[in-house]
Parts: C-alpha cells; sequence; structure tokens
C-alpha cells in the first residue's frame, strides 16, 4: 500500500450533460456520444458512474470534478457512462466494455459496486489501464492494470463528529447510511468515534436507508428525508448523512424542522441544487475524490501509472471538513486539534464498529 503525497486540491466544475455522452466536443464517439478532439495525441479516458451519476452533488460529482480538470488542463478526450439502479455486475461488465470497444484507456470505475466487474474486464483487457474508487478487494478488483484509489473516510468522519458533538444542544445526533455496506460503516465508525471523544455522554443513533443487494439507498432523497424526520421528531438536532443524493432529502427535513446535517464527500454547502437548504449544512466531510481521479490521470498520460492500493488520508490531504457557511469557525481549533492528532497518531480512529 501507498500513501499519496503532496495531493494537490481540484478547482472548477464545467457544466456537462447527463447520460451516455461524452463532455462537450466536436466528433463522434463510437459510444455515440460526443468527445472533445485535442489532436491525434490526446488520452481517451473513459468514466463509469455509480447510482446516482453526475448531478448527485455528492460522491459522483466529486469524480466529475476531477474529470473535468483533467479535461481543461490536460487535453484529454472523455467519455462518461451513467448507471441505473440495481444493476448486475453482467451489466457494468458490458459497460466498462463499451468503453473498451471505443479505444478508451485509461478507464476508471466510480464505485465499490464495479469491483467484481472490473477485475473481470481487467484480466480480460491487459493492456487496458484501470482505476477503481473506493474498493481494493485482493482478488477481486486487483491486478497489474488496475489502480485502486481509496480513502481514510473514517477519519474525516471522526472530525465531523466532533462537529457534531459541540453543536448539537440535545446531545442526541444521527447517523443515517445509505446502503449497509461495509465502506459506508466506516463512515459510521469514524463519525461515532468523534462524537464520543468530543462529548462522552452524547448518544448517536444510525439508520441505513437499504440493505444490499438494493442499492438504492444511495440515490432516493424521499427516503433519506423519512429517516431524517423520524430522528428529529424524537429528539435529535444534528444528522450525519452518508448517502450520496439521499443526503439531499436529509437537508431538506433538517430545514423543515429548524435542525442541522452534515454533508459528505463534496462541500455540499457549495453545491448550486441545494441552495435552498445550504444554511442548515453545519460542515460536510470531504472526500477528494476529484484529486484522486486527476492523479491517476495524470500518472497515465505521464507513462507513471501504479498498480494497486492508494490510499488518501487525511495527513495527506485527501480527506478533511469544510468550513463553507462558517458554522464551524468557532470550534475550528478543536477541530483542529483533534486532525493534529490523528495525524500524528496520537488519535487511531476506528474503522469499524
Amino acid at each position: 500500500m501507498r500513501r499519496m503525497r503532496g495531493i494537490r486540491l481540484a478547482a472548477g466544475l464545467l457544466a456537462v450533460g447527463l447520460g451516455l455522452a461524452a463532455c462537450g466536443g466536436d466528433t463522434e464517439s463510437p459510444g455515440g456520444g460526443d468527445t472533445t478532439t485535442n489532436g491525434p495525441a490526446a488520452l481517451k479516458v473513459g468514466l463509469a458512474y455509480d447510482i446516482g451519476g453526475r448531478g448527485d452533488q455528492s460522491f459522483n460529482d466529486s469524480a466529475a470534478r476531477g474529470l473535468d480538470k483533467a479535461k481543461s488542463e490536460l487535453g484529454i478526450e472523455v467519455q462518461e457512462l451513467e448507471a441505473a439502479a440495481n444493476e448486475t455486475n453482467a451489466q457494468k461488465e458490458d459497460r466498462l466494455r463499451q468503453l473498451v470497444e471505443g479505444g478508451f484507456n485509461p478507464i476508471i470505475a466510480v464505485g465499490f459496486a464495479y469491483a467484481e466487474a472490473i477485475g473481470t474486464v481487467a484480466k480480460d483487457e491487459p493492456d487496458v489501464k484501470f482505476a477503481i474508487v473506493d474498493d481494493f478487494t485482493e482478488g477481486t478488483d486487483t491486478g497489474p492494470n488496475i489502480a485502486n484509489l481509496t480513502f481514510a473516510e473514517h477519519e474525516g468522519s471522526f472530525l465531523v463528529g466532533v462537529a457534531a458533538a459541540l453543536k448539537s444542544t440535545s446531545g442526541q445526533i444521527g447517523f443515517i447510511g445509505g446502503v449497509n455496506v461495509p465502506l459506508i460503516t466506516k463512515f459510521e465508525a469514524g463519525f461515532e468515534a468523534g462524537v464520543k471523544a468530543a462529548k462522552p455522554d452524547a448518544t448517536v443513533e444510525s439508520k441505513y436507508l437499504t440493505q444490499p443487494p438494493d442499492f438504492t439507498g444511495f440515490n432516493d432523497p424521499a427516503k433519506g428525508e423519512t429517516a431524517a424526520n423520524g430522528m428529529f421528531d424524537a429528539g435529535i438536532d444534528v444528522i450525519y448523512a452518508a448517502a450520496g443524493g439521499s443526503g439531499n432529502g436529509v437537508f431538506k427535513a433538517a430545514k423543515a424542522k429548524g435542525k442541522l446535517g452534515i454533508g459528505v464527500d463534496s462541500d455540499q454547502y457549495n453545491q448550486p441544487a441545494l441552495a435552498d437548504v445550504k444554511d442548515v449544512i453545519l460542515t460536510s466531510m470531504l472526500k477528494q475524490v476529484d484529486v484522486a481521479v486527476f492523479d491517476f490521470i495524470k500518472s497515465v498520460q505521464e507513462d507513471k501509472f501504479q498498480a494497486g492500493n492508494q490510499v488518501y488520508d487525511l495527513e495527506a490531504g485527501g480527506i478533511g471538513y469544510s468550513t463553507s457557511g462558517g458554522q464551524v469557525d468557532d470550534i475550528k481549533p478543536q477541530l483542529e486539534e483533534f486532525k493534529m492528532k490523528i495525524t500524528s497518531g496520537e488519535i487511531q480512529v476506528p474503522a469499524t464498529k
């Protein structure tokens, strides 16, 4: 396992259409969308989204920002493919093979749900370089042509747990996970540890919107709103939503109830689609998927591709918390103190419950 150092922060979000379309351009791609043409040497990058796709204001949008930055700064051609709810592995494989057949190399799969599919396709296509975001399972999605881009989500979740505890007046705090899978329980474990570190007598109630193989919990705002309303009505006053697009419903409920929500992956306070509820977003746990995507594309372009697990953690700047809106300004010294203790090793944040 190697740790990524000197991570650069991605900036700028360019408007790009959804669906089986490439990002802006002037030539017809084999997949039916347009691609940006920057000469014969342009790297052709394919990206397959997780459920929710571009526009989820969270996880997928963070990946999209990295792709947009690479398009702008590195002169690449791109094609983006969307996912549907509750797909089979065969459908995911087909999506990746479409990109291979279209001549795209490298190919990025966004989300752990692609683990089996990317492992299969990568073995069949040894000359194509792949990356998967959010999973590293030895023997499943590992190989000489696969880079595994993973994150220390529990460390960032610890910090927003501290923020939740310090801002809660009731001492009752909630966690809503999109789907009950190990990745999301890692968020929960870190969050609860942060709450308890800041306020030992606080309580944390957790709820998952769906159980696998139903992954719609990552893109169902109505389910998020219903779950949040139940928690707020029971006395909880701050909820951390690690639920992708479903978190939008949590913020809607918080706005209606006069409570607070905590975002995930992207700085959700600054997402245009959430402008009406941004005043109830206390902070967001930042997961720099954009940085990982950009770094991966650049490594391929510079012939510096490395297979295996590449961990973006708090020390490397791959994980953090947002300060947009100013609601955590008064507690930032405490947050930074806990951050220092984590990066120094004084605090070991649990990754499991």
